[in-house]
Formats: C-alpha cells, structure tokens, sequence
C-alpha cells in the first residue's frame, strides 16, 4: 500500500492518502494493507467491516464504544462525500474535547483513521453516499454511547445544507459531552 499519511493537531487522528494509479481504463489503489498502516503506528488488527448507505443531509453520530470494547476505526467513502468528524474523548489528553473534522469522498479515496478514545460522526454532503469502515473491536450494545452532533461545547461548525439535517431520534437525544461519562 503507497500512501500519504497526514497527522492532525490532535494526535491519534490520520488522513491515509493512497496512490491512486489511473488510465483510461479507470483506476487502482490498495485500500487497505495491514503491514504498511503498522509502519506509521496503525497496528490493531481489524475485526468486523461495516457499510452504511444514505442520502444528503444525513448526520450520523457522535458514536463510540466504551471500554473495555472500545473501537478504532478505518473509514472511507466508496460512492459520495462525508464530512467526517472525530472528537476526543481521552480523559489525560491536552485536546479533550477538540475535534478533527475532514472531508471524505469516492475521488480522492482517502481513508480516516479514528483511534479508541474518541467519537466519530459525519454527515452526508453529496446525494447519496455509500461509507465503509473497519472496527477493531466487534460491535457490542452495551458499551455504545454518544454525544450530540450539536453540542455547543464542542464548537463543530456543520454546513448548512440548506435543509434539515436527517438525524436518527436516538442520536438527536444523546447528552452533552460530560468529562466524568465521556472519558476514556
């Protein structure tokens, strides 16, 4: 796997740029090589692959696992666009609270770490959009949580799309962030 990797100010995070080779045929890259994601630090083996498809101005999250299943991930988008969004949630972090937002599409094919310890979100920008993600914990009930995508402590500037954002009820009732629950 060739790639570009891009750190944040909030450490953990990273935007994996792979090479993409292309020609009038179309194109090809290695969207996921375990060896190579080890060799800049991204070494859990990944368990279970997700898949969610949905239409403009959904907004899904903020989503996490607590311990001791606590997820990291490995997102990209196969058709469409997402800006994708992770907040950190480590309890001894200087950046608690911060979050790192990207812009994920099918052009450009990045992939977007997300480590334990924080809470992943995004919202769907194009039509529709097709969003894969690989989970190194496998998904348990129990130990999900949440955090509202609009809360005004965590200073997350959404676009406005010009409509009203597609938010399931559970995640439009999840609390605000609170340091004594939402620390890993």
């Amino acid at each position: 796997m060739i790639f570009e990797a891009e750190y944040f100010e909030v450490q953990g995070p990273v935007l994996i740029k792979p090479k993409v080779f292309a020609d009038e045929r179309g194109y090809f890259f290695e969207s996921f090589a375990q060896k190579d994601l080890a060799k800049i630090g991204i070494d859990q083996p990944f368990l279970q692959d997700n898949q969610a498809y949905s239409h403009k101005g959904t907004l899904r999250g903020l989503h996490f696992q607590k311990n001791p299943y606590a997820q990291s991930k490995l997102v990209r988008v196969t058709s469409g666009k997402v800006l994708d969004v992770a907040v950190d949630l480590r309890k001894n972090s200087p950046t608690y609270g911060a979050h790192v937002m990207v812009m994920l599409d099918a052009v450009d094919h990045h992939l977007f770490y997300i480590p334990q310890g924080f809470a992943h979100g995004y919202l769907v920008v194009s039509d529709t959009c097709t969003f894969q993600y690989k989970c190194d914990q496998y998904y348990t009930p129990a130990s999900e949580g949440g955090i509202r995508f609009d809360d005004p402590n965590l200073k997350i500037v959404w676009p406005d799309l010009s409509l009203d954002y597609k938010v399931s009820d559970r995640d439009q009732h999840l609390p605000l962030l609170d340091p004594d629950i939402h620390a890993f």
